[in-house]
């Protein structure tokens, strides 16, 4: 086998448990691609010892398949925990802590014969859609080095692009399993949620605005990966038993898509990548799918206003603590803190408006999905921006009012949880690549993997490799 690492990972799985490929090779030639790029990239952190890496995969190959990942390398998105590695979640606060236990999901990698090998990058707690911090730096863009790879899970998305790896965990609040797959040419997913457990610690039924979920090359990796992830159904109040995805069909014949663009002029886009993301939708056209510009189904301050408050509630809950800790008070960054005391600000009856707003946009949403088998939307209205910026302070001439302001067209997904698959859109006049959303109700996961399926084999983005390579 000349390159394992041109492999899909479902490809490199069938390899090693029919005896093709093993395990230890595998492992040799990631590690090479890891010395070759990482450097120039910093998409993975916390490496394990190379000679204990191989030492891992030669014990795969000396027993029987534990599980459908068995033997594959993967690295794990530094907010979650992975027994043997630092979870620094990017801040200095952090930095060395050694977690006793993995993280509910990452129990059931290792379960499915999966090989951790490190961290993937990320930022400060994951806020902000730019893989940079403190503790291990900036992640560069593969296709323009000067660039951000987006987040949070942007150390995931350079690794998949550049063949470090070939699946990826990583988590989606505010796009961070979309954004980063657009900007690096390759598929990420965030599940409905309730599929992919979470920390079993602390608020159950409150705090719903975040899911863990899958990054691959392949919506055929996606499914292989989240079908892991998803485990059993009842780790927590809002998981139903989800039927497995299993393996996605490369459905599209007779889908009517709902191209939703700008939303109707509230969002501004930098020139190129709405007529982009509308022709790269309109390939689903080629799979006998309907595409079909429609108008904005809700105001989009609502939608604003509903996220805004709900998030910083959020981050109010989970970074408070930090925040008054002498010994942590002045490490956080300047939009964590500002989020902090946003969420402080905040009323009951503040966050119960936001909640009806939400619950609003979900009927709203369910509504529509059953009009259409799928909504299409890009994944982030401005190009790779230069690594140096922290954020983006205007688009198209519109001034940007807070650090995630020029994320607004990732929220509908994010405040209903419903399931969207980040498909590659193909690359600007400027060689930068972008994405689309296709966004389906909720439970449909499978459906949403079927689209990206025959969506994939028309189009075939993460083909075109990196410059970096």
């Amino acid at each position: 086998m000349s390159d394992p690492l041109k492999l899909t990972a479902t490809e490199q799985a069938a390899a090693i448990q029919s005896g093709a490929m093993t395990a230890e090779t595998l492992m040799q030639a990631t590690l090479a691609r890891i010395e070759e790029v990482n450097p120039t990239l910093n998409a993975i952190v916390s490496m394990g010892d190379n000679d204990s890496l191989l030492a891992k995969a030669r014990a795969a190959d000396g027993e029987a398949p534990k599980g459908p990942l068995h033997g594959l390398p993967i690295a794990i998105k530094d907010l979650v925990d992975a027994k043997g590695y630092p979870t620094s979640q990017g801040s200095p606060a952090f930095a060395g802590h050694m977690p006793d236990a993995d993280s509910p999901y990452v129990a059931l990698l290792r379960a499915a014969g999966a090989i951790i090998i490190g961290k993937t990058n990320t930022p400060e707690f994951g806020l902000g859609s730019h893989t940079y911090n403190p503790v291990h730096g900036t992640t560069a863009n593969p296709y323009d080095t000067t660039r951000s790879c987006g987040g949070s899970s942007g150390g995931a998305a350079v690794a998949l692009a550049t063949q470090m790896l070939s699946i990826a965990d990583g988590s989606d609040m505010m796009g961070s399993l979309r954004n980063p797959a657009g900007w690096n040419n390759v598929y990420g997913m965030r599940p409905s949620w309730g599929r992919v457990p979470d920390d079993a610690g602390g608020d159950m039924f409150l705090h719903r605005i975040s899911t863990n979920g899958p990054m691959a090359r392949t919506p055929q990796d996606l499914a292989l990966l989240l079908d892991v992830m998803s485990g059993p159904g009842d780790h927590a109040p809002y998981a139903q038993g989800f039927a497995a995805v299993g393996t996605p069909k490369s459905q599209a014949k007779g889908k009517r898509i709902a191209w939703l663009g700008d939303w109707s002029g509230a969002w501004p886009f930098e020139d190129g990548i709405l007529d982009l993301c509308q022709t790269a939708v309109e390939r689903l056209a080629d799979c006998g799918a309907t595409v079909e510009a429609i108008e904005a189904p809700f105001d989009s301050d609502r939608l604003w206003q509903s996220w805004t408050t709900l998030r910083s509630w959020s981050m109010a809950a989970s970074l408070g603590a930090v925040l008054d800790d002498p010994a942590t008070h002045n490490q956080l960054k300047p939009e964590a803190v500002w989020e902090i005391e946003e969420g402080r600000r905040l009323s009951g009856l503040d966050v119960h408006h936001a909640s009806e707003i939400r619950s609003d946009w979900y009927r709203t949403a369910a509504q529509l999905l059953q009009d259409y088998d799928a909504l299409a939307l890009p994944t982030a209205q401005i190009w790779p921006f230069p690594m140096e910026n922290t954020w983006p302070r205007e688009i198209a001439g519109r001034k940007m009012d807070t650090y995630h302001r020029w994320m607004e067209v990732m929220i509908p997904v994010s405040l209903a949880g419903l399931p969207a698959v980040a498909v590659p859109a193909g690359f600007g006049a400027n060689g930068l690549p972008m994405g689309v959303q296709l966004v389906g109700a909720h439970g449909t996961d499978a459906n949403m993997l079927d689209l990206a399926a025959a969506y994939h084999e028309v189009t075939l983005w993460p083909q075109i490799r990196p410059p970096v390579l």
